[in-house]
C-alpha cells in the first residue's frame, strides 16, 4: 500500500466499492450510505461502515452505532489521522437469536506514512429491522487453537512406548 497522501480518497460511482467485494460502488454500498436501501445482514452493514469511514461519512456512522443511533450528530473538528485502504471480511457468524451477528473483519490504513491493521470481531445487533454495529467483542486475531488435543500427563504416551506420559515423553520436551 502507498504511504503517499492523495487529495480526495472517497468512493466514486464507476469504481470499486472500497469494501472489498468487487463490485461498483454504486451497486454496493452507495445505496445504503444514501439511505435508500438498509442492510440486510450484519456483514453488510460492517462493508458499509468501512466505506463510511473512506469516504468520512460520520453521520453515517454516528447513525448506525448503537450507543448514538437516534440522537443528535455533531460533526467533529479535524480529520481522522487514518486514511483506511483495504477490508478483509474473515467470518461472518448468526447466532441462535437471528438479530444478533458477528463480524470478524481487518481494516488496513495507514498513519503517518506507516502501514496499521485493526483486528476486530465486532458485534452487531438489528434492532426494530435495523442492523447497528454495537460493541468491539474482542480486538486482534482470535486465539490459536491446536488442531490436535492436549495429552494429559495420565494419558498413555503418544511415542507408543506403553507408558503413560508422564513416565515417558513428558520430561523430555
Amino acid at each position: 500500500m502507498s504511504s503517499a497522501p492523495t487529495t480526495d480518497q472517497r468512493p466514486k460511482r464507476g469504481q470499486p466499492c472500497p469494501c472489498g467485494t468487487g463490485r461498483l460502488f454504486e451497486a454496493c454500498c452507495e445505496p445504503v450510505l444514501a439511505g435508500q436501501s438498509a442492510p440486510a445482514t450484519a456483514e453488510q452493514l460492517m462493508r458499509a461502515r468501512f466505506t463510511a469511514h473512506v469516504g468520512h461519512d460520520f453521520r453515517f456512522l454516528h447513525e448506525t452505532y448503537r450507543s448514538t443511533a437516534g440522537t443528535p450528530f455533531l460533526p467533529e473538528e479535524g480529520t481522522p489521522s487514518v486514511t483506511w485502504t483495504k477490508l478483509e471480511v474473515h467470518a461472518h457468524e448468526v447466532t441462535e437469536n437471528p438479530d444478533k451477528s458477528f463480524v470478524d473483519f481487518s481494516a488496513y490504513g495507514t498513519e503517518d506514512g506507516v502501514e496499521k491493521v485493526l483486528h476486530e470481531k465486532a458485534e452487531f445487533q438489528r434492532i426494530n429491522g435495523r442492523w447497528l454495529y454495537t460493541r468491539e467483542a474482542r480486538l486482534g486475531p482470535a486465539p490459536y487453537k491446536s488442531p490436535t488435543p492436549k495429552v494429559g500427563r495420565n494419558d498413555p504416551c503418544p511415542c507408543g512406548s506403553g507408558k503413560k506420559y508422564k513416565h515417558c515423553c513428558w520430561g523430555k520436551k
